[in-house]
């Protein structure tokens, strides 16, 4: 997710998060339809909160999850897409002001006068305590990239209780440094979470009772906020009631008093609620929009909710029984050339996506995307794809490739593959969309015409994501060959779209343990280097080496809003911010 929210959709997600009940729907109660009071929020099927402690770990990913997160306890710096275009949003911010040393080796941070809902001021001494809970316990931090944030902070000096300066190891793009890494810090209520001991006691008594979700509502840890809501009641089942947070002395102010957010086990069961009008901020699948003129006569706007998302399926390249086939280049080339992005783009997606090459977005105009990765590389050719794995080694029988000639020559299987391996591939997809549905039905059907073996599991996008770890070959739970998580997006970037989670060694979000020391090069100089060849350069290299299968790039939804509510952007992180709802007529 990011992810963080960098995060998965999940989401992490996220990515994402890229995450994301009537029949099904434990969130259908609620305020009545039109209620000025409250707003029903649909949340995408089968992306159920879980998740309320505002750090990251990689299972809880949820992009729904950070949002949450960040209506209970501000960032210090807001940097989302909320106002219509991607920046800092200082009016959801903690922070007021963030000044760059001559050289860029460090930042000089100023808080606002702010409190904590108990009255308290928010000081220095806050942020300090997330940092030195994230030093402490940064490998289980989701948004841990080794060599980057908090590697590459060497001190933390505060001045007083508004000011403090972090340093850096070396030079950093003041944009990227903003953006990608300082955005990701949360002041926490240390005179309320800091029961003594060290910090790694400290990380583990909030992460345990950040597990037990039926507590969130009673549990003390939660009620010391900094934003504009608080959680009236959590379900299991996913159905959050926010209220608006009185104490707030922050600058966006809740306009409306109550927001439910409702959870759905299917599309489906959503769209119902749209149809009764019990939703007042929902979504339609691409396969509904010959029906947009129903939900327009009901009273709704319909609004494609763009995203700056990639969309792709992991393999997991420790994977015992088919990771040495997918470590070589010519197989994932011989996958990539059987997916028709072009076809599932406007047929599955009914127009509402865009295909997708490579780790840069490509749904939204930016000058991050090389020239490799806009002209694909590997267009779609079941007969190419065939001849790349008949020119190494792979003979087709019974309707599917085997490896008939082992070894680590130049027209042989390649290292690690025995003799009668069978490419056989097994994805655990994300539930409860019919257009992810469809669009797995249709690529098990390409890759068959190219002699790959390609079933199909699916789960709730949690599930998908537990199931679905980093891990190394001898573990039970490396049994995971492909993950997907994907309906609407699998990982929204923060603004600068590097790779620094998702594909560097070891990154955080890095399911699959891609490894290429010359890729983590690119993705480091991406980091530091002011100049747009450093991404473009990242981009061409991982459109050409397929660290993942690239599929095409959806809206994030395609929303279904009750008219009259307005006042807001949709975001195109993924991020929703509540505060900025209000009934404008």
């Amino acid at each position: 997710m990011s992810p963080a929210r960098t995060r998965l959709l999940a989401g992490a997600a996220a990515l994402s998060a890229g995450t994301l009940l009537l029949a099904g729907c434990s969130g259908s109660s609620g305020a009545s339809s039109g209620s000025r009071d409250s707003i029903n929020y649909a949340l995408p099927a089968n992306f159920t909160p879980n998740w309320i402690l505002p750090i990251g770990t990689a299972a809880h990913l949820n992009t729904n999850n950070i949002s949450i997160a960040n209506t209970l306890w501000e960032p210090l710096i807001a940097y989302d897409g909320s106002t219509g275009e991607i920046g800092w949003n200082k009016a959801g911010s903690v922070a007021t002001a963030a000044d760059f040393a001559p050289g860029n080796k460090s930042v000089r941070i100023t808080l606002g006068d702010r409190h904590w809902s108990d009255g308290k001021p928010i000081t220095s001494r806050d942020v300090r305590f997330w940092f030195d809970l994230i030093k402490a316990n940064k490998k289980e931090w989701a948004g841990y990239n080794p060599g980057q944030a908090p590697d590459n902070w060497t001190s933390f000096e505060a001045e007083d209780d508004r000011h403090f300066t972090i340093t850096f190891d070396k030079a950093y793009n003041p944009q990227w440094m903003l953006a990608n890494e300082l955005s990701s810090i949360t002041p926490l209520p240390r005179h309320v979470w800091d029961k003594g001991g060290d910090a790694k006691q400290v990380w583990k008594d909030l992460n345990d009772a950040a597990k037990n979700i039926a507590g969130y509502e009673k549990n003390a840890l939660w009620k010391t906020i900094s934003g504009p809501y608080s959680v009236k009641s959590y379900s299991t089942a996913g159905k959050v009631v926010l209220t608006a947070n009185k104490k707030y002395d922050g600058g966006e102010k809740p306009a409306v008093p109550t927001v439910n957010l409702l959870p759905f086990t299917t599309a489906e069961a959503e769209k119902n609620a749209l149809r009764s009008g019990t939703v007042d901020y929902g979504y339609i699948e691409a396969t509904d929009l010959d029906q947009k003129d129903s939900f327009t006569a009901q009273g709704y706007e319909v609004k494609p909710w763009s995203g700056w998302a990639i969309t792709y399926m992991p393999y997991n390249f420790n994977n015992p029984a088919m990771g040495a086939v997918f470590k070589q280049l010519y197989a994932r080339r011989a996958v990539q050339r059987s997916i028709d992005q072009k076809s599932l783009a406007e047929v599955v997606f009914n127009g509402t996506a865009v295909a997708g090459y490579g780790p840069v977005p490509q749904g939204q105009a930016s000058d991050f995307v090389s020239k490799t990765q806009k002209d694909n590389p590997y267009p779609f050719s079941t007969t190419a794809a065939r001849e790349l794995l008949t020119g190494h080694g792979w003979t087709e029988q019974g309707g599917v490739m085997t490896c008939t000639d082992p070894g680590t020559g130049a027209a042989q299987c390649g290292a690690g593959i025995a003799e009668g391996t069978k490419f056989e591939m097994q994805v655990l997809s994300q539930s409860g969309s019919a257009v992810t549905d469809n669009m797995m039905s249709a690529i098990q059907s390409s890759l068959a015409k190219t002699g790959i073996k390609f079933t199909i599991k699916t789960a709730p996008v949690n599930s998908v994501l537990a199931q679905t770890p980093q891990c190394e070959a001898d573990q039970p739970l490396c049994k995971w060959q492909l993950s997907f998580f994907g309906t609407a997006g699998s990982w929204y970037f923060p603004a600068f779209p590097t790779g620094d989670s998702l594909f560097q060694s070891g990154g955080g979000s890095n399911f699959g343990n891609y490894s290429n020391p010359e890729v983590d090069k690119l993705i480091s100089a991406s980091t530091t280097s002011s100049s747009t060849k450093a991404v473009q350069d990242y981009s061409a290299a991982l459109a050409e080496d397929l660290p993942v299968i690239w599929l095409p790039e959806p809206v994030y939804q395609i929303s279904v809003v009750r008219k009259g509510l307005g006042g807001f952007a949709q975001d195109s992180l993924a991020n929703f911010h509540p505060a900025q709802w209000k009934w404008t007529g």
